[in-house]
């Protein structure tokens, strides 16, 4: 079972502000609006239809239902094994068992047909306009980044952003299309920290962000995701748009091995947030990953995207009947992850990610190679920190 040792009721007043953060897009200003805090004022009288009626025998919280559910389930493929052997036949298990709760993956890789759009020199990298094929129906946009100053070939990370304006975002492009020279926002352009690193970052679009949205969200502005309609349409198809954004990432590794300025046998994923999801499922899935960085997500199920308010794209139907989100990231093991979380990040509570870490670590330890997951807490927010994770790719990839 996941994080019992944060008391209920302890809980329950930590999230009490967390659940009025979407995760859609973190907003560092006030939880509650005036406006919002004027109109539970006038109406405080009120106490609902219930009034001042004792019933305390009875349950209404819609939260602490969930919390109770979760507390008599029993995941069962959870994580017991004693021996490596028995390790790696349980990861061999839970994969087969993943990939049917995402809905699937293509029964055969569509032509890549890449086309490189446009190549830019800049002062210490060189970034191309990538477009792929991910799917026969689907395709992908990316940039590119290569290092100056390294011989070729270099390893490959592909950056994966969060919810916000896209990979623009990661890679230092402003609205109006101009390079910023202050790393800035949530994601501090983590895409070009890795190319200054020494790195070649591909930076892809996730599907629903940026230049990957429907017409309605670009119309809403740049920061506005397509998220809840095609989220909710993956799960009409019995998918997940976890399963389709893996599918891309996964598609993208495949271009980085085609390109001789990439070494294919040092292969990452690095992201924040919603990007941090990707990173981890697609370490989880393909093993081709040897260092997964993920950033503002590693949590249990229960202290975050079941108990805060988070964009559909969060959710796999089922899943914690078979796992937790430390499971996930067990089956990494015994390649290489890292996970950062700030101490005041009110969507992927800082308990949560710590008692999630515990556990994964635990993994690591019966694989016999505890020194190949790290982590980083720093006091920061729902933000990308990258001190840690850096040090531990220079060391590993």
């Amino acid at each position: 079972m996941a994080n019992k040792n944060i008391p209920r009721r302890q809980f329950l007043k930590q999230s009490s502000l967390a659940t009025m953060i979407a995760a859609s897009a973190y907003t560092a200003g006030p939880a509650v609006s005036e406006t919002t805090q004027q109109t539970a004022s006038a109406g405080s009288q009120y106490r609902g239809p219930l009034g001042d009626v004792d019933l305390n025998d009875r349950q209404f919280d819609s939260l602490q239902f969930c919390i109770s559910s979760y507390e008599h389930i029993n995941p069962s493929m959870s994580f017991a094994a004693k021996n490596e052997q028995s390790a790696r036949l349980w990861q061999k298990q839970v994969r087969s068992k993943l990939i049917e709760l995402l809905g699937g993956f293509p029964s055969n890789r569509a032509a890549l047909q890449p086309r490189i759009l446009e190549k830019k020199e800049l002062t210490n990298y060189a970034r191309e306009k990538i477009v792929f094929q991910s799917r026969d129906n689907l395709s992908v946009f990316g940039y590119l980044l290569l290092p100056k100053s390294h011989s070729y070939p270099v390893p490959g990370v592909v950056c994966l952003p969060g919810h916000g304006r896209g990979c623009d975002d990661i890679v230092g492009i402003t609205e109006d299309g101009k390079q910023r020279e202050m790393k800035s926002g949530y994601s501090k352009d983590f895409a070009l920290q890795a190319v200054e690193n020494g790195y070649a970052a591909f930076a892809i679009e996730q599907l629903a962000f940026g230049c990957r949205r429907d017409e309605a969200a670009r119309k809403k502005g740049s920061g506005q995701s397509s998220c809840q309609p095609a989220a909710g349409a993956a799960l009409l198809f019995g998918q997940t748009m976890i399963g389709w954004r893996v599918w891309d990432a996964m598609r993208a590794i495949d271009y980085l091995s085609t390109r001789r300025e990439i070494d294919r046998s040092r292969m990452a994923t690095m992201g924040i947030s919603g990007g941090g999801t990707i990173s981890l499922f697609t370490a989880a899935l393909d093993e081709r990953v040897k260092v997964a960085v993920v950033s503002g997500y590693l949590n249990t199920f229960r202290d975050s995207i079941m108990s805060l308010s988070h964009c559909m794209d969060n959710y796999v139907p089922g899943i914690l009947n078979y796992i937790e989100m430390y499971d996930l990231a067990g089956l990494v093991a015994p390649r290489w992850l890292f996970a950062e979380s700030g101490v005041r990040d009110r969507i992927f509570p800082i308990e949560g990610s710590r008692a999630a870490f515990k556990k994964a670590q635990h993994i690591y330890e019966v694989f016999g190679v505890p020194e190949r997951i790290g982590q980083e807490i720093f006091d920061g927010e729902h933000e990308f920190n990258g001190k840690g994770a850096f040090e531990f790719l220079k060391k590993w990839l």
